[in-house]
């Protein structure tokens, strides 16, 4: 039975904490607001009043934590109790430049650390669903992939370069994010024009998202602009779904209104709606 700790036991880290307790583990947790720690007892999870004494004697520590500055704080405060061949599994959110820092110092401190952020929910880490992606130094992976497999149902190793799980973290929430201003808008379009939302969700179900990333995604990363539907077309619908929604919030089309406006003005206006992406794919 291992001996885990927990630090940072909001929603994704306490279902952690709660799933690794179930599955048999000896596990410690720790978080800022201690009842929230505290509430994971019924589980057999044990509370540790601060972060040293979670971390004490556990094989693997991991952390669950707000930002970059949160995950430095609370790695000082366990610094002084980590035992030698224990292995930190950070599964925070981070930005990638502040991840290599944190990393080759860890390593110059000999600490052993990993970072494995997730595309999970608190349901989903219950039940060992959803992605966990790592990076770090492949021995390290292999000597703790068998117990990172127990929690999720997908794991992805990336490679030893220290800031690619936070780069493709980004990634994924970028998506995550973007369709959901795009989802907003579209609501408040079907709102403005007395349209049940559910029926705007359902007309969705017609197009083939997966198939679009895969295909004008993969154009856009190679530069490759040639039109099926032109820009300045699209900016003529994007104007006419701004006027449908009258004075009602948007969440992402006056933006993208925007750049198309910036582009056109360019002369990309008969290029493939893909140009959108032109200064971040344009080759040296």
């Amino acid at each position: 039975m291992a001996q885990i700790a927990f630090l940072g036991t909001g929603l994704l880290g306490g279902a952690f904490a709660e799933a690794a307790a179930t599955r048999g583990d000896s596990v410690k947790a720790w978080n800022r607001t201690p009842d929230k720690a505290q509430a994971l007892a019924r589980f057999g999870v044990q509370p540790a009043a601060t972060p040293a004494d979670a971390v004490r004697g556990a094989a693997r520590v991991h952390l669950v934590l707000k930002d970059d500055a949160v995950v430095e704080e609370v790695i000082a405060a366990a610094r002084a109790a980590l035992s030698p061949d224990a292995v930190i599994v950070d599964h925070t959110t981070t930005l990638p430049a502040l991840t290599v820092q944190r990393a080759q110092r860890l390593a110059g401190e000999g600490i052993k650390y990993l970072h494995c952020p997730v595309f999970m929910g608190p349901p989903a880490a219950r039940k060992a669903l959803g992605s966990m992606l790592a990076c770090g130094p492949r021995a390290l992976f292999e000597s703790v992939q068998g117990e990172l497999a127990k929690m999720t149902g997908k794991i992805e190793y990336l490679g030893e370069r220290t800031d690619l799980a936070a780069v493709h973290k980004l990634f994924g929430n970028a998506m995550i994010v973007g369709v959901s201003a795009v989802m907003a808008d579209i609501l408040t379009i079907a709102q403005a024009s007395n349209v049940p939302g559910e029926d705007a969700v359902r007309l969705l179900g017609l197009l083939d998202l997966n198939a679009m990333v895969a295909g004008r995604g993969a154009n856009m990363a190679k530069g490759n602009f040639t039109p099926t539907f032109e820009l300045s077309m699209a900016r003529k619908d994007v104007r006419l779904m701004l006027e449908a929604c009258g004075d009602r919030p948007l969440a992402a089309l006056p933006g993208i209104a925007a750049r198309m406006d910036q582009l056109i003005a360019a002369g990309h206006g008969a290029r493939d709606p893909a140009v959108l992406a032109i200064d971040a794919v344009q080759r040296p």
